[in-house]
């Protein structure tokens, strides 16, 4: 184990973000946003790395496809997230079922001591 005046490098490899869209076809609609979630204070962005430990029960499994075949199946369901949001009139915000999918970016982390 290397000492504390050691550095830590970490480093990330990022591939190209991709879009994953619905295993299936999906409706296509306009709904609109309640009230309580169309309000201004709550139309922010935050960025979200999500981490994963490593599961024995995925061995000889690739990560990465197993989350996008479960994001695309997922989105069958819940498919208002795979659309768009648009601006309507008077600031009232709907979403524009469209099917195109969400962002789903691909990272490799590493520690180096």
């Amino acid at each position: 184990m290397a000492n504390s005046s050691t550095p830590l490098v970490f480093k990330v490899r990022r591939r190209e973000p991709e879009l994953i869209a619905p295993a299936k076809p999906t409706p296509r609609e306009y709904k609109l946003l309640s009230d309580i979630d169309d309000q201004e204070d709550l139309r922010v962005q935050l960025p979200l790395i999500q981490f994963y430990q490593h599961n024995p029960s995925v061995h000889g499994k690739d990560p990465d496809r197993v989350i996008r075949e479960a994001l695309a199946q997922t989105l069958v369901f819940y498919y208002p997230f795979a659309g768009r949001l648009r601006e309507g009139p008077h600031r009232k915000l709907t979403v524009n079922c469209t099917g195109e999918g969400l962002m789903f970016i691909e990272a490799d982390a590493q520690a180096i001591w």
